[in-house]
C-alpha cells in the first residue's frame, strides 16, 4: 500500500509545480505523514478492513491532490513572510534606493546574521567533522550504525533549525518541519533511508562550508561597522582623547578641523554601505543554503 501513497505523492507533487521548494517539502511531507499515519490507525481499528478501501476513504477526506496542492499555495500567498524576499509577483517595498536600506528591515536581520554566523558556524563545523570521524572509526565496531544514524538525525535537526533561522531573519522560505520518516521501513530500512537522503549529506557540507563563510562574513562586517564607527566619532577621539587619525612608529598625523565634517560625512555613508553589503550578503546567503537545506527535484 506504499505505493498506493507513493502514487498520491507524485500526483501531489506534480501539482505543486511553481511553487516554492519550501512549501513542496512541507506539503508532501505532510500528506505523507497524514496518509501513513491515518492508515495505520485505520487498520488498527478495523483489522478485517481493506488497505486499498481504507486509503481511498482517508484520500477522500484529505483531498485530492489537485485541491491539497492548491490549497498549500492559496496559504502561502495569504500568510507571506514578514521578511520574505519578494518574488516576481509582489510588489517591492518603497525606498529601495541609496538610503533605502536603512528602512528595510531585512537589512537588520541580515546584519545580525553576518554577525553570528561565525558562532554558528565554529559549532556546526566541530559537530560535523568530529561525528564523521567517529562514525569511520566506530563502523566496525557494534554501536557504529546507531551512532552514524544518531549523527544523520542530529543533521535533519540542524538543518530545521539552520532553516527557520534564515527564514526568521533572512526572509527566505524554508521548510517548517522535519521531512516525515516511515516507521514502516523497519530499523535497517530506515538507515538505508537515512544513507541514501541527498539532503542530508548537502546539509553536512553546508555545516562544514560555514565556518569559512561565517570567518568571511564576520571578518567583513566587522571591519566595515568598525571603520564607519571610527570615522563617525572622529572629531570626539581627536579633539577630547588626542587621538590622531593615523600613527606611526614616529609620526602622529591628525586632521585639519575644516575636514571633519568630510570625515564624519564618511562615516556614515560607510555605515549605509555596510547596511547594504550586509543585506547582499544575506540575500546570496539565504538563496545558497535553500539549494542545500531544502530537497531538490
Amino acid at each position: 500500500m506504499n505505493k498506493a501513497i507513493d502514487d498520491y505523492l507524485v500526483k501531489l507533487k506534480t501539482a505543486l509545480a511553481g511553487a516554492d521548494r519550501a512549501t513542496i517539502q512541507d506539503a508532501l511531507s505532510d500528506a505523507e505523514e497524514h496518509l501513513a499515519t491515518a492508515l495505520e490507525q485505520a487498520l488498527d481499528t478495523e483489522p478485517g478492513l481493506d488497505a486499498e478501501t481504507a486509503l481511498g476513504r482517508i484520500i477522500e477526506t484529505y483531498g485530492a491532490p489537485a485541491e491539497v496542492a492548491a490549497a498549500y499555495k492559496e496559504m502561502e500567498n495569504m500568510t507571506p513572510n514578514a521578511l520574505a524576499i519578494p518574488g516576481p509577483g509582489i510588489v517591492k517595498p518603497r525606498g529601495n534606493g541609496f538610503f533605502g536600506v536603512l528602512g528595510d528591515i531585512r537589512t537588520y536581520g541580515a546584519l545580525l546574521y553576518m554577525l553570528l554566523s561565525l558562532a554558528t558556524g565554529i559549532f556546526y563545523f566541530t559537530w560535523a567533522t568530529t561525528a564523521l570521524s567517529l562514525s569511520a572509526g566506530f563502523i566496525v565496531l557494534i554501536i557504529g550504525l546507531p551512532f552514524v544514524a544518531a549523527f544523520l538525525l542530529s543533521v535533519r535537526g540542524i538543518a530545521l533549525i539552520e532553516g527557520r533561522i534564515i527564514e526568521g531573519v533572512l526572509g527566505e522560505r524554508m521548510p517548517r518541519h522535519v521531512a516525515f520518516f516511515r516507521k514502516d521501513l523497519g530499523w535497517w530500512g530506515g538507515f538505508k533511508a537515512l544513507i541514501g537522503d541527498r539532503t542530508i549529506w548537502s546539509a553536512i557540507l553546508y555545516m562544514i562550508l560555514q565556518l569559512p563563510l561565517g570567518i568571511l562574513y564576520f571578518t567583513i562586517t566587522i571591519t566595515l561597522i568598525a571603520l564607519s564607527l571610527g570615522l563617525i566619532v572622529m572629531p570626539i577621539l581627536h579633539y577630547i582623547f588626542n587621538f590622531p587619525f593615523v600613527q606611526t612608529d614616529h609620526h602622529a598625523y591628525y586632521l585639519p578641523g575644516w575636514s571633519m565634517p568630510l570625515v564624519v560625512m564618511g562615516g556614515f555613508f560607510l555605515m549605509i554601505v555596510t547596511l547594504h553589503v550586509a543585506r547582499g550578503l544575506g540575500h546570496l546567503h539565504a538563496r545558497y543554503a535553500k539549494k542545500l537545506l531544502v530537497k531538490g527535484d
